[in-house]
């Protein structure tokens, strides 16, 4: 399979009449989210499991925030 560049792919989508370039738009559009939507899920499915080994410990959502702001404050 041959690769094209990013300039080749828009000079050959330029190609297009104007309503196949939104739909070209909306269905890549489309598919990037699909894409992320199967990427989040993948990880949420790890982080369950980690949390079903016991990597990982309940907290309440008030701990959650305090350990998320004492993180922030040692980055500085």
């Amino acid at each position: 399979m041959n690769a094209i560049t990013l300039d080749q792919a828009i000079n050959t989508v330029l190609q297009l009449p104007p309503d196949q370039q939104e739909m070209l738009i909306d269905i890549l559009s489309k598919r990037r989210i699909e894409t992320r939507r199967q990427e989040i899920m993948v990880d949420a499915n790890k982080s369950i499991a980690a949390f079903r080994d016991g990597q990982f410990k309940a907290q309440s959502a008030e701990e959650s925030i305090a350990e998320l702001h004492r993180t922030l404050e040692d980055d500085e």
